[in-house]
């Protein structure tokens, strides 16, 4: 058996992250079944860089054009422009990527095949907004909407709603051309309307009546200028071919197969995890404390935090990592890690947390005190503290948060 347990848990969730990496899982697919001729292509989202390097390994110099858009520090040099912008939240640079989006698109000959790679993230990193909301009215519609505890399909009902790109409207704008379009999920259900919002994707929902209760006034208010989307049947989806190249399964099952690799018994908890951070991180604790030793549990999710008026650092990682971290106290044969696949957790550099039964007592030392963290919504300045945060930097992925739990024999 393992005796490093902690580096192990790291190794096997960069195993994860090696198995739905951008690059791999597109060079793989294009190399099964190559596009033809010269190819113009959209990169768009956190993985936008490492998916169209995957492009460029099999297409090379039959790449006629692109345009690449990615998050603040995700960037990499390529012969084409590299535009970043802002995440999570809409900025001035999601704006004009929107602006060179639909510029690009006018260029490209109509009788040309294009080939389009999205993923998590593109909702936030360009943008064209109808001329009645201005950005300031959009970044406090999604201020609330970050803050309101909405899952992520939901969040995306009410962008797609509210754009000129989104919501199938971006396959309005490059018919009749040819597009594929190549996706890594960051999604439940690997739901395409959701996934960046569905741009090249028919959906039924923006003809009926958005159906969520309690929206403020503001948000409301800004519905009503909901511009015109294609129909279902609309002639502008037949060109279009959709494929999703990386899910969250995809992730758990290559870190089943690791943790096999390093020794362990492992196992796929096929419950998605959601809801509440806090109360997620308890319940898997718990779970993992009535385990038998000796195995590896892998979960995924994406779970959500309700924010204070001021909230302090971390993300829904590390607030369900450090509510785990007080149910396993004193326990020092158990670990759970938390981390998000693309390598950010909120608005923070670190991708989530790895803590065992010392977390607590190492924080505390540092003059923390765990349950005024969570409150706050700080779990990162507690695990600052106690020394369990994790980063990865830019992983070339995204396809929301894998949990690894992990029961060892005592000793």
């Amino acid at each position: 058996m393992p005796s490093d347990h902690r580096q192990n848990l790291l190794r096997i969730f960069q195993s994860a992250l090696a198995a739905v990496n951008g690059r791999i899982c597109v060079r793989a697919r294009l190399e099964e079944r190559p596009l033809p001729g010269k190819v113009y292509m959209v990169a768009v989202g956190k993985a936008a860089c490492a998916m169209a390097q995957g492009a460029q390994d099999v297409l090379g110099g039959r790449i006629a054009d692109a345009l690449i858009i990615t998050k603040k520090g995700y960037a990499e040099p390529f012969p084409w422009p590299v535009l970043e912008a802002g995440h999570p939240l809409v900025n001035q640079a999601s704006l004009e990527a929107g602006k060179q989006l639909l510029a690009f698109v006018e260029r490209i000959p109509p009788d040309a095949v294009v080939l389009v790679l999205i993923s998590g993230g593109a909702s936030a990193l360009v943008e064209a907004l109808p001329p009645q909301i201005s950005l300031d009215q959009f970044q406090k519609i999604n201020r609330w909407i970050l803050g309101s505890g909405l899952d992520i399909n939901n969040y995306n009902r009410i962008r797609r709603r509210l754009s000129r790109i989104k919501g199938g409207r971006l396959a309005k704008l490059l018919s009749p051309r040819r597009v594929l379009c190549l996706v890594v999920s960051d999604v439940p259900g690997n739901d395409l309307r959701a996934i960046g919002s569905g741009p090249l994707v028919a959906d039924e929902d923006l003809r009926r009546p958005l159906p969520l209760q309690g929206l403020p006034d503001f948000i409301t208010e800004a519905l009503r200028y909901m511009p015109p989307a294609p129909a279902p049947d609309d002639v502008c989806f037949q060109k279009v071919t959709r494929e999703i190249v990386a899910t969250l399964d995809n992730a758990k099952s290559a870190a089943v197969d690791a943790a096999k690799k390093l020794g362990y018994e492992a196992v796929i908890e096929s419950a998605f995890v959601s809801g509440d951070a806090v109360e997620m991180g308890t319940r898997l604790a718990n779970k993992l404390l009535q385990y038998e030793p000796g195995t590896v549990h892998v979960w995924g999710g994406e779970t959500t935090v309700i924010l204070p008026e001021s909230p302090g650092r971390g993300g829904r990682n590390q607030s369900l990592a450090l509510a785990a971290a007080l149910m396993l106290q004193g326990h020092a044969d158990l670990w759970l890690l938390a981390a998000g696949t693309d390598g950010t957790d909120g608005p923070t550099d670190d991708a989530g947390a790895l803590v065992d039964g010392g977390t607590i007592a190492r924080g505390e030392a540092a003059g923390r005190d765990a349950g005024q963290s969570l409150a706050r919504a700080d779990a990162g300045s507690f695990l600052e503290a106690s020394g369990d945060l994790l980063q990865t930097g830019p992983t070339g992925t995204n396809v929301m948060d894998i949990m690894l739990g992990l029961k060892v024999m005592k000793i």
